[in-house]
C-alpha cells in the first residue's frame, strides 16, 4: 500500500491524501486522468508517475518543469518511505508513505473511519495556488 499525501506549502502539514493498494502505476499531474490531479500551473498535464517495479516503488520524471526530491531534480529514483517529492522548483509537495503487505494495518476506531471516509469522499482534484 502506497499513501500520497500533498503537504501544505509553507507548513509540513497534510492538506489532502490518497491511498494506493494494488496498483502498478500512480500517474500524478493536472490532466484528469492522472489517478492524482493537481491544479497547478508549474504542474504539467502529466507531471510524474510511481511504478511497482518488483517489490519497491521507482519514482519517474515526465514533467517539463522537473520533479525534485532532496532539492535536486531527478529523472528516475527509487521511493523511500517518508521521502518528499516536489512538483517543479516551486510548485507542491507530496509526501509518500509506503506499506508492505506484511506489516498490520492500524486498527482504527469507527469514528475515525468515518472522518479518513467523509475526507476522501471529495473529488480527487486538488487545487493549488
Amino acid at each position: 500500500m502506497i499513501t500520497l499525501t500533498l503537504l501544505h506549502p509553507l507548513q509540513p502539514v497534510p492538506v489532502q491524501s490518497w491511498t494506493f493498494k494494488n496498483e502498478p502505476k500512480i500517474s500524478i499531474g493536472r490532466s484528469t486522468s492522472n489517478e492524482v490531479v493537481l491544479y497547478s500551473a508549474v504542474v504539467s498535464r502529466h507531471h510524474v508517475e510511481i511504478r511497482k517495479v518488483a517489490d519497491e516503488w521507482e519514482l519517474v520524471n515526465l514533467g517539463a518543469n522537473g520533479t525534485y526530491v532532496d532539492g535536486k531534480r531527478i529523472t528516475k529514483t527509487l521511493v523511500v518511505d517518508g521521502m518528499i517529492m516536489r512538483l517543479a522548483s516551486s510548485g507542491p509537495k507530496i509526501l509518500i508513505k509506503i506499506e508492505s503487505a506484511s506489516e498490520p494495518e492500524e486498527d482504527t476506531s469507527e469514528e475515525q473511519k468515518r472522518s479518513k471516509t467523509r475526507r476522501l469522499k471529495d473529488t480527487k482534484n486538488t487545487l493549488i495556488n
